[in-house]
């Protein structure tokens, strides 16, 4: 069916009814658009990274954006939240913006939405399970009665504004109601596949709808986008049903064992297989961890995971059943500071402590840069007592070689930008393209900022660069914690701290009392004197130098703060944040 974007219905969900979907299925060899048309695609994030998916498309006074996710802060990133997009292009532009489309409802690609929607308030659409996982989001930033939400299903088309057509494609990934999006445009078809892999036996719904990829192709395929998470490893990606059966035979093995099964928590197909496999073994099942609950919560309230009545019980229960009962579904696969399971191992989490005999299961691959912080926690459980499996009860959600090559061939495009993965991901998923008959000069690696052009007649190029500097969240704080305050944050983290206070009379440029040295993270001041007495005299006779030369306060500070850093620099080797504070009497 069709929808059009109806101006005017701010606030309103929107589910109309759906009638059978009708297809023109003549093949037919020429592309569609074939002109000079110009099309711009400009990523906003999404490459070079895991992470904050989201891409613009534009074409004259239309733009729509595909996805709208999040990264999650580095090692370097201290106090650091999350990591949002820079959608400075976007609000410059914002009468532009038709609307967003989601492929999926893990956080790398709706993360952010909330944040974006304060600024450009825009419909978004998705598919029912994703709508779904949004609304949680919108509900917590106050948002949900000024969105307009719309749920598509496979073979749904949208118009967005004069120049957009997009079709949702039925596909597969590791969480359920995945699509891909076909964009028709003026000037050709541009085939998106989000994150994808092709599953022939998927936990929930149908596999991916090949036939219509193969379809698109016979029609023509300006641009392809693809997912490169997994351009690296050759064959097939495992069947999430593989995992199920893993999972029986580690709680057939478990016989009078407490489990604990740490996943992602938009995995809704993992956390359905880990029910079936309680429900084989008469186990109750526990969620923990705040994001855990909600989205077990909602994906149970649509249907998207079935568990059988009484299954499901509060934490406060789990002391009236015996250890080999009892699952506990948790967060924390990733290491996450503050997630159930890294607070279970630090031995902080207020009603669940590990116990010696407990099997704990990490039902995902590490992250690139979150090898230590899982590996953290691993060690944290062995020291508790507990067993830990970590390797073999996880298969990827990202297409291997062979289905990136299915999909490739399938869909035939003309030209293809390899999406979402590191550099060396989309570098091999180039090589990958080109084997199989695309020109180099018809693939191209962009990086974030990059504005590209593309029309069938003239190829592609990039034509300009966005300047983009990711926004940082730090509690209620967006945007305010930028490259400087987090260069203090690590100089803090590295050498410390020194405070400097002394009193002085501003007309004779005299000092009335101290100076008074607080350290904090630099030394132990009570084990420090000598150097905390040598400090007060480097700092006296900084303050009569700069006095005599009838030097304002702020010269003096300076004075102190140099005269300090090169004394401690020659004493200590360490180069501390210094703060002089002086105070006239």
């Amino acid at each position: 069916m069709v929808r059009e974007a109806v101006p005017g219905t701010e606030g309103q969900e929107t589910v109309p009814a759906r009638p059978k979907r009708k297809r023109n299925r003549k093949p037919s060899q020429k592309r569609a658009g074939g002109s000079g048309k110009k099309i711009r695609v400009i990523p906003l994030g999404g490459l070079e990274q895991i992470g904050m998916n989201i891409t613009v498309f534009e074409y004259e006074e239309d733009i729509i954006l595909v996805d709208c996710g999040l990264a999650f802060p580095g090692d370097e990133m201290l106090g650091i939240d999350l990591v949002i997009p820079d959608i400075t292009y976007l609000k410059n532009n914002r009468h532009k913006v038709r609307g967003i489309v989601l492929t999926h409802g893990h956080e790398d690609h709706i993360g952010s939405l909330a944040y974006v929607l304060r600024d450009i308030n825009v419909p978004v659409y998705g598919t029912r399970l994703t709508i779904g996982l949004v609304e949680n989001k919108l509900r917590e930033h106050g948002l949900l009665n000024d969105t307009i939400r719309h749920n598509m299903t496979a073979g749904d088309t949208v118009n967005l504004g004069k120049h957009f057509k997009v079709e949702y494609i039925r596909s597969n990934h590791s969480i359920a109601d995945a699509a891909i999006l076909a964009i028709t445009t003026p000037a050709g078809l541009i085939v998106h596949t989000g994150d994808f892999k092709v599953d022939y036996t998927p936990i929930y719904g149908q596999p991916i709808d090949l036939a219509r990829l193969g379809e698109l192709g016979r029609q023509g395929v300006l641009l392809l986008l693809a997912d490169s998470t997994n351009a690296e490893r050759k064959g097939f990606t495992m069947s999430e049903k593989i995992v199920g059966r893993k999972f029986d035979d580690i709680f057939a093995d478990a016989q009078g064992r407490r489990l604990l099964v740490a996943t992602f928590a938009s995995n809704v197909d993992r956390v359905q297989q880990i029910v079936n496999s309680a429900a084989k073994f008469n186990r109750k099942v526990i969620v923990e961890g705040r994001s855990m609950v909600n989205v077990v919560t909602t994906a149970m309230e649509l249907g998207y995971i079935k568990m059988p009545e009484g299954m499901l019980i509060p934490v406060e229960e789990m002391n009236r059943y015996k250890d080999g009962q009892i699952v506990i579904i948790s967060t924390g696969s990733q290491g996450e500071p503050m997630s159930a399971l890294s607070r279970m191992a630090a031995a902080s989490h207020r009603k669940i402590a590990i116990q010696s005999g407990d099997l704990v299961i990490l039902s995902s691959k590490p992250i690139p840069g979150n090898e230590k912080t899982v590996s953290r926690v691993i060690n944290e459980l062995f020291k508790k007592g507990a067993d830990v499996i970590y390797e073999d009860a996880h298969v990827s959600g990202h297409a291997h070689q062979e289905e990136l090559k299915l999909v490739h061939t399938l869909v035939k495009p003309q030209y293809f930008i390899p999406v979402h993965g590191e550099y060396r991901m989309m570098k091999k998923h180039q090589e990958l393209a080109m084997d199989l008959g695309l020109s180099q000069d018809n693939t191209f690696i962009l990086a974030p900022g990059d504005v590209f052009e593309l029309s069938e007649a003239g190829g592609g190029k990039i034509v300009d660069k966005l300047e983009l500097e990711p926004v940082l969240v730090d509690g209620l704080g967006v945007g305010d914690v930028g490259n400087i305050v987090l260069r203090d944050r690590q100089k803090l983290s590295q050498d410390g701290l020194l405070m400097v206070v002394v009193s002085m009379n501003r007309s004779t440029g005299k000092i009335v009392a101290g100076p008074d040295i607080v350290s904090r993270g630099f030394v132990y001041v009570r084990e420090s004197n000598t150097l905390m007495d040598e400090s007060k005299a480097v700092v006296r006779k900084a303050l009569e130098k700069s006095a005599k030369k009838n030097a304002d306060w702020s010269k003096m500070k300076t004075a102190v703060r140099d005269d300090l850093r090169d004394f401690y620099w020659a004493k200590t080797k360490r180069n501390p944040m210094i703060l002089p504070v002086i105070m006239d009497v």
